[in-house]
């Protein structure tokens, strides 16, 4: 039904638009590793924020340096699944395949 207002046509643009807008958002964060970055003390927590810090990311490997051995162990051998199930989900439309934590 037309109103005679142009309401139809913005509402038909809007939904044929809205699927483009949706896929250029996915391509800026798979063009954008550095929101990874900045999301990384988001994704660890509060705690350990300071703790550690998130360096690069290409080829889906998050690398992360962490400062001591005590925290690399515990982060590599009892966290790392967790924190891979929270990128991905904050970021569904990027491919994090890894993380790797680093002492230093």
């Amino acid at each position: 039904m037309d109103k005679g207002d142009g309401s139809n046509l913005t509402n038909k643009q809007m939904k044929d638009l809205l699927p483009k807008v949706l896929n250029q958002i996915g391509a800026i964060h798979r063009d954008r590793p550095d929101l990874i970055l900045v999301a990384w003390p988001q994704i660890i927590g509060e705690k350990l924020a300071s703790m550690t810090k998130a360096m690069s990311f290409e080829k889906g490997i998050l690398v992360v340096k962490v400062s001591n051995s005590t925290l690399y162990s515990l982060l590599s051998q009892h966290e790392r699944s967790r924190l891979l199930k929270n990128l991905r989900e904050k970021f569904p439309s990027v491919e994090i395949k890894n993380i790797h934590f680093r002492i230093g």
